[in-house]
């Protein structure tokens, strides 16, 4: 056995996280996520806000991404979301047009079927 492996034996550190354990890392690291890439939305708006004398906000986006030195996918999640907010301050959204029946369409939304594998595991 290695010096290595005496220090850090498979005993304290295992490789394999158990579902339940495993399913709670991913939902804290999504959670966590969503409210980095919220703050960095919030921060995108003021930094545009503050720089709309000098450039478009297209540019503005481009340069705060670039600066905080943001991960590709999630700029490009953070420039989407950034986008959507200020498109709803510059241009409203129209109210949803009523069908025959006189209520909204609405998109379906799918039924969320958190605990379908469990059900099955037990099963």
């Amino acid at each position: 056995m290695t010096l290595f492996g005496k220090l850090f034996p498979e005993t304290l550190f295992p490789r394999k996280l158990s579902v339940d354990a495993d399913q709670r890392l991913r939902i804290a690291h999504a959670r966590a996520e969503e409210a980095l890439v919220r703050t960095h939305v919030e921060n995108a708006l003021m930094f545009v806000e503050t720089l709309a004398p000098e450039v478009g906000y297209e540019r503005a986006l481009d340069i705060y991404v670039r600066e905080l030195s943001v991960p590709d996918p999630m700029a490009d999640v953070i420039a989407t979301r950034a986008l959507v907010a200020l498109g709803e301050t510059l241009l409203p959204t129209a109210p949803p047009a009523a069908n025959d029946e006189g209520t909204a369409d609405a998109v379906p939304m799918p039924k969320l079927r958190l605990d379908d594998a469990e059900r099955r595991r037990r099963a």
